[in-house]
């Protein structure tokens, strides 16, 4: 792509975005409400029991290896296209239109999956507040709305929104964490849980399965880079920053769990009663008022990790748009805020679409629509993850950087072979992950190598009948 060709390009707003503005929506992506009520009781009922929190550790080390190779990289690429620009560079353009495929369509599902669990929750709380039944689908077409408006205004608004949301639902986690440590438990202050008897149990396998996807969303850092200050900076050390401060969060509070409830009795509360797990304890130790509290900012938490999911996976099409993998129009951005309109509203249209099929279909939003699209969504990201890894390895054969092999090499590497095992737990499980035993749920890894080999193939016809389009996939803000 030549100079005059570049300057013409769209680009979204320089310099809007600084450190804590990206850790706080970041952060929100993960939702750390949502994953501690949602996750947590299934995983120890299934998992490995009290061995959880060494379960958190683990896969956060895991990702902590993917970052070093990770922001190594973002020091060469500032693209909003994140993974497919990574993948472009390293292993070629045809794996990155593949990744980019495949990414959106993650990112989508996973939007379907918090959307099943916004719908629902709150249309049961709005039923209890006000006596009102509305439709859970009517719920999340709402929501979305509200969140379209937010993506296509000042992206400096959005982050403020995102910090204040993550900042109450941080503060309520404390506040319940501090209570238990206070408060003390039977067993003690117990460190059982970071014991190998009770981490590599049975039930490890199927720990790691639901825990991986309480990590899904700390790599959106690198989405960012275009928005951000100082992105060679910033974009490294906000990925560092936010998966340090999740791993910390999800470890520390479920521990502080186990030791409150006892471990002879977690388990046995979380598979029986696992609404009391959290809220029941919260009003036991920290008072009703916090104990409602996190009932209300769960929904918030949903919301702002919804907010950040569709800033994504629009920044991903408004990317494609910009080198015309996908129609161009869907680069153009609002004339005062820089704001990508077109990919935003598109990106609505199509999750308000599929909300509209689930309802048609009378699906249920917790029992089908939730579980899943989130299994969907897991085994699509960690696929391109692991491609992720592989790429940093192949981007820096061609040339050292002044990178040592630690970062190279080692990370990189290790970080993949952990990130294909993910892949294979997680496709091993699905009936667990879906709680389905139909054939059709194992149609989603197929489907998505399926799309992955449209987006290679689609990249080769380019290569033949668009040369001129071709040659310029991936570099856009690329700085190699």
């Amino acid at each position: 792509m030549d100079a005059a060709r570049e300057a013409n390009q769209p680009q979204l707003r320089k310099g809007a975005l600084g450190l804590f503005a990206i850790v706080s929506a970041v952060i929100a992506t993960n939702g750390p409400l949502t994953a501690l009520v949602g996750a947590v009781p299934v995983s120890l009922t299934m998992g490995n029991g009290i061995g959880l929190p060494s379960v958190f550790v683990i896969v956060g080390l895991v990702y902590v290896l993917f970052s070093v190779g990770f922001t190594a990289m973002s020091k060469y690429t500032t693209n909003a296209g994140a993974f497919y620009a990574y993948i472009a560079q390293g292993l070629g353009r045809p794996w990155g239109i593949s990744a980019a495929f495949v990414a959106i369509l993650s990112y989508n599902a996973m939007q379907l999956a918090c959307y099943g669990m916004l719908g629902f929750f709150l249309s049961t709380s709005l039923h209890d507040w006000i006596g009102v039944d509305v439709p859970w689908w009517i719920c999340c077409l709402g929501a979305l709305l509200v969140i379209l408006v937010a993506s296509i205004t000042n992206i400096e608004i959005s982050g403020r929104l995102l910090f204040f949301l993550l900042a109450a639902e941080m503060l309520v986690i404390a506040v319940f964490d501090v209570a238990a440590v206070l408060h003390g438990g039977p067993a003690g202050y117990t460190l059982a849980s970071f014991t190998p008897q009770h981490t590599f149990t049975a039930g490890f396998g199927t720990a790691i399965v639901f825990v991986v996807g309480s990590y899904m969303g700390f790599e959106t850092t690198a989405i960012y880079a275009e928005e951000a200050k100082e992105p060679h900076r910033n974009i490294p050390l906000a990925t560092y920053i936010s998966i340090t401060t999740i791993m910390v969060l999800y470890t520390f509070s479920v521990w502080a769990l186990i030791v409150v409830w006892g471990p002879s009795e977690v388990v046995s509360v979380a598979g029986k009663d696992p609404a009391s797990l959290w809220y029941g304890m919260a009003e036991r130790i920290a008072g009703k008022f916090i104990s409602e509290a996190m009932q209300v900012l769960m929904l918030t938490s949903l919301f702002a990790a919804l907010l950040s999911f569709h800033n994504t996976t629009s920044r991903y099409i408004f990317s494609l748009g910009r080198e015309e993998v996908l129609p161009r129009v869907l680069s153009t951005v609002s004339r005062g805020q820089q704001a990508p309109v077109v990919a935003c509203a598109v990106q609505a249209a199509a999750v308000a679409a599929a909300l509209l099929l689930f309802a048609w279909s009378k699906s249920d939003p917790m029992n089908v629509v939730l579980p899943y699209t989130a299994a969907l969504s897991t085994i699509g990201l960690l696929s391109v993850q692991c491609l992720t890894s592989l790429s940093v390895i192949a981007f820096f054969m061609r040339g050292t950087r002044g990178e040592n092999a630690w970062v190279r090499q080692i990370a990189p590497a290790a970080s993949a072979i952990a990130l294909a095992w993910f892949v294979f737990m997680e496709v091993s499980h699905l009936d667990l992950m879906t709680g389905s035993t139909s054939r059709w749920i194992y149609c989603f890894p197929y489907g998505i190598a399926a799309l992955a080999l449209g987006g290679v193939m689609y990249a080769l016809w380019l290569r033949k009948a668009r040369p001129d389009r071709y040659s310029s996939l991936g570099r856009f803000l690329s700085e190699l």
